[in-house]
């Protein structure tokens, strides 16, 4: 038997990503988005509304970063997405984390989380559906602590999830299959 439960953001996993930015000043904005996908192989889209100053300083600067959080800075990941960038405008040295700029957009890489997409800012979507922010992926870099061999290794990454139904963050860590190949079995 089935049970209803209320209407949320039901799907489960939300990744959780740190969205990041230039400020007026030129120090580093960052902030938590859950609501947050690929679109295309080199498009991104973050539900997000125009009132976070994260969209304002995208959209002035024409670029931004988007990092997958770690179960290592789960703790910073989460103030990133309590504490608005309109309040607080030096999020990341308050959360002990640092920053460098992209060598290829006008956005700051943080250099803590392990997996990183630079994005040029392509348009912002308002309707009554929401979507937001749409973003070129025009590079991804990896830190080299989760790429032994040369190659990404996921299970390093130790990436994060968004569980909305219950509040909580999980670890995305165990590969459980091979895409593409495992349901040829069944054919």
């Amino acid at each position: 038997m089935r049970k209803k439960l209320d209407i949320t953001e039901g799907i489960f996993p939300m990744p959780v990503l740190m969205v990041a930015t230039y400020n007026d000043d030129g120090s580093v904005n960052v902030m938590n988005a859950a609501w947050g996908t690929m679109q295309e192989r080199n498009v991104v889209a973050l539900n997000l509304s125009e009132s976070h100053k994260t969209v304002q300083n995208l959209k002035k600067r024409g670029a931004f970063t988007v990092s997958i959080a770690d179960a290592a800075h789960v703790k910073e990941a989460d103030y990133f997405g309590v504490a608005s960038g309109n309040q607080v405008p030096n999020k990341l040295e308050k959360a002990g984390l640092t920053a460098v700029k992209s060598e290829t957009v006008d956005a700051p890489v943080i250099r803590e989380f392990p997996l990183c997409l630079e994005c040029e800012f392509v348009e912002y979507q308002k309707n009554e559906y929401g979507c937001g922010v749409i973003g070129k992926v025009v590079c991804v870099t990896a830190d080299e602590r989760v790429m032994p061999d040369g190659k990404l290794d996921m299970t390093l990454v130790d990436a994060i999830a968004f569980d909305p139904y219950t509040h909580g963050y999980y670890r995305v860590a165990e590969r459980v299959g091979e895409a593409f190949r495992d349901g040829l079995s069944i054919k």
